[in-house]
């Protein structure tokens, strides 16, 4: 029955700007409803459907996703119990699972509005209404679902960025055996994990472990390289941006932050974030929420963070290059992992575990290591830990003949010392001296940036700036 719901008198010009969203769809079996929920509307959605039977909606799903769907539960003459309405809204949600669905309600029917809202709908709101209480909450509930698509986009994106087979918490020397047991106190918790080590030594493997055996395992864990995060793009990666927040931002982009909320975030090469940076990362910690770029309101966040740094604790306790405030909301927790040389027992296991992953990687023969080949490897100072250790693995695999690995099989880099300067050198000039040192590193380690950048006391991140700057 129709009923005079609304104020004709809250109207107001249709805005020229572009609406933020595509598609709202309206379902009710009175016009009148449909007709003024459509105005009350039109200036969030570039189009609003309105259909008078749950059919109409049916078909719309299955070939278009709206942004938002306002949905009235009684179709029948005479029905108030709202069935009809909850039994349309499961068949919703089994059709798009991230359907923001808006239930229109009379005052006296309040508790079913809350039934649907734990069938899955995203709020309600009861006639009469006010348009600007109308607008507000299917804006709401139409954000929360390009939230939510977001976030699952974004954990995609990033985990594609991480490697796509697990690799193992390989060896059981004493050193990895402490390593093993302050991960299994640690991952239960929601406490702050700082990992230290040297470039190489396996501390995304340690936070990946810590994620998987926390209470959080059930979303993915996010990661982002802070070593290699250009300054001007820190902001949006880590905390998202709004649509026109700087040139280029097409549309709304969440950060990763954000796509971490009840999961964990891995911050690598924490030791090289800017220090006039850092103040924003500790503020979102502390505060619990982020503020994307061109944003005025924050958003709450529920993330435990594990971070990780080749840089050793003097540096980091240095206040000039490391905040300090920074560095006690982040190693509530700390865990150091020791490098290859101190624990050359597990490198039997290691070599025995890599040679066979790229055997039938390469899909070539399981061939024997020599006592004497294994002797070698052991002695040897791995200056680039287990990741040299698997490349060289790799080579060996590729490179061997006959039915046993020999030692020209695996390329063991080591560790030179600079030559002095003298009156070889062609010139005083510092960038012209690092340009040569950089890429004698290089070919030293065959290009191998990890180990280059080891060689050269730098971050993985830092030698790729260089690298750059000098047009390498």
């Amino acid at each position: 029955m129709s009923c005079p719901l609304f104020n004709i008198g809250q109207w107001r010009y249709k805005s020229s700007v572009k609406p933020p969203f595509s598609l709202a769809v309206i379902v009710d079996d009175d016009p009148d409803i449909t007709l003024a929920a459509k105005l009350a509307l039109r200036d969030l959605f570039e189009k609003v459907e309105t259909f008078g039977s749950p059919a109409e909606l049916l078909t719309l799903l299955k070939d278009t996703s709206p942004d938002a769907i306002l949905l009235d539960l009684n179709f029948q003459r005479g029905a108030t119990d709202g069935r009809e309405g909850l039994g349309l809204l499961g068949q919703i949600m089994e059709l798009d699972p991230d359907a923001a669905v808006v239930i229109i309600t009379a005052h006296g029917a309040v508790s079913i509005a809350v039934e649907a809202i734990k069938a899955g709908a995203s709020d309600f709101v009861a006639k009469p209404w006010s348009n600007e209480r109308l607008a507000a909450t299917v804006r709401s509930a139409a954000a929360l679902r390009h939230s939510r698509i977001d976030a699952r986009t974004e954990r995609g994106r990033a985990t594609e960025l991480l490697p796509s087979t697990e690799t193992p918490l390989l060896g059981h020397s004493p050193a990895m055996e402490r390593v093993r047991v302050l991960i299994e106190r640690a991952a239960p918790t929601d406490a702050n994990v700082l990992i230290l080590g040297e470039n190489g030594t396996g501390k995304e493997i340690v936070a990946r472990e810590i994620h998987r055996l926390s209470r959080r395992n059930a979303q993915p864990m996010i990661s982002i390289d802070l070593g290699a995060t250009s300054e001007s793009l820190f902001e949006s990666e880590l905390f998202g941006h709004v649509k026109g927040a700087f040139t280029g931002a097409a549309g709304e982009r969440i950060g990763r932050l954000k796509a971490a909320d009840h999961s964990t975030l891995f911050l690598d090469e924490i030791g090289n974030l800017p220090l006039h940076l850092q103040p924003k990362l500790l503020t979102a910690l502390e505060q619990r929420e982020v503020v994307p770029v061109g944003a005025n309101r924050p958003t709450p966040i529920d993330v435990r963070v594990v971070a990780a740094t080749n840089a050793s604790p003097e540096q980091l306790a240095d206040e000039k290059k490391f905040r300090q405030d920074l560095l006690f909301r982040l190693n509530t927790i700390e865990i150091e992992l020791p490098p290859l040389r101190d624990r050359r027992e597990d490198i039997p296991d290691l070599l025995d575990h890599y040679l066979s992953l790229y055997a039938r990687k390469y899909d070539k023969p399981q061939r024997k290591l020599p006592p004497g080949v294994l002797q070698m490897l052991i002695e040897h100072d791995w200056p680039g830990n287990v990741r040299a250790l698997r490349h060289a693995s790799e080579r060996a695999v590729i490179m061997a003949e006959g039915d046993e690995y020999r030692a020209e099989d695996f390329p063991l880099p080591t560790r030179h010392r600079a030559a002095p300067l003298s009156a070889e050198s062609d010139t005083l000039n510092l960038d012209q001296l690092e340009k040569q040192m950089i890429e004698r590193a290089l070919r030293m380690h065959h290009f191998n940036v990890s180990l280059a950048a080891s060689e050269l006391g730098l971050s993985r991140g830092a030698l790729y700036r260089r690298m750059e700057k000098h047009g390498l």
